[in-house]
């Protein structure tokens, strides 16, 4: 793994698939920005929340009998970072009956641009992400963001 203090800033997504269909749809757009080096996969994990509210790991190799075949480009995207409390945290903000998949990556576009900030001395004191769906209802009522 490359040094850290070269790294860009690490985001993670848990993508909700209801009921359990992971089909697979957005792999070939994520394995463009990989190709691309705007990002880097550091981790991805499935779970399945049963309608008891079991949570089981969804093992890579096994999701091709739930139609995911094109998921097996990332058996082994695994550096660490996710353990048992980031998949409970995931499994609660999941409804039962569906899995999520849960991604952990750098954007790699943001290394050069981090780096050098951090040679500088500054360093992130906040960080967050505007939801597309508080866009969306921010333009059709004509406010801003956040209010």
């Amino acid at each position: 793994m490359k040094e850290i203090e070269e790294m860009g800033p690490v985001d993670y997504l848990v993508l909700e698939f209801p009921g359990n269909r992971m089909t697979g749809e957005g792999i070939p757009l994520l394995l463009d920005l990989v190709d691309r080096g705007i990002v880097r996969i550091l981790d991805l994990a499935f779970i399945r929340k049963d309608l008891d509210g079991t949570i089981t790991a969804v093992k890579v190799e096994d999701m091709d009998a739930m139609g995911a075949k094109d998921f097996e480009v990332f058996v082994g995207a695994s550096s660490g970072l996710l353990g048992q409390e980031e998949f409970r945290e995931a499994a609660e903000v999941i409804e039962p009956g569906n899995s999520a998949g849960i991604l952990v990556y750098e954007n790699t576009w943001a290394a050069p641009l981090a780096t050098a900030w951090r040679k500088g001395g500054a360093q992130v004191i906040a960080n967050g992400r505007i939801p597309v769906q508080a866009l969306i209802a921010a333009v059709e009522s004509g406010t801003s963001v956040g209010t």
